[in-house]
């Protein structure tokens, strides 16, 4: 009873090993070295384009602190949707150059 217990942790071991010994040369390979940095590119946009959406939030949370800031010491209110520097409205419009012909 003992060696048929000894030779099933031997080959449930060896089954482990050799698993574990096929994903490890599957890493290495091109192939697998191409995923491991498609992946860490993919994460690394995500990330990116996470702190860009929390910048662009803040940027617009401290924005209207100074809207309100001015509005309390001056009295004056900027018009709904008159959103500073960044307002497209504020922008004229290019001018369309005549063909010359």
């Amino acid at each position: 009873m003992k060696r048929l217990f000894w030779l099933g942790v031997g080959v449930v071991t060896g089954v482990a090993l050799s698993r574990k010994a096929t994903e490890t040369a599957r890493q290495a390979s091109p192939a697998g070295l191409a995923s491991n940095l498609g992946e860490a590119v993919r994460e690394l946009a995500g990330a990116v384009g996470s702190f860009g959406a929390e910048v662009r939030a803040g940027m617009s949370e401290r924005e209207q602190e100074l809207h309100d800031m001015v509005e309390e010491r001056t009295g004056f209110a900027a018009p709904p949707g008159a959103g500073g520097r960044h307002a497209a409205a504020q922008r004229p419009a290019p001018r369309a150059r005549r063909a010359e012909g």
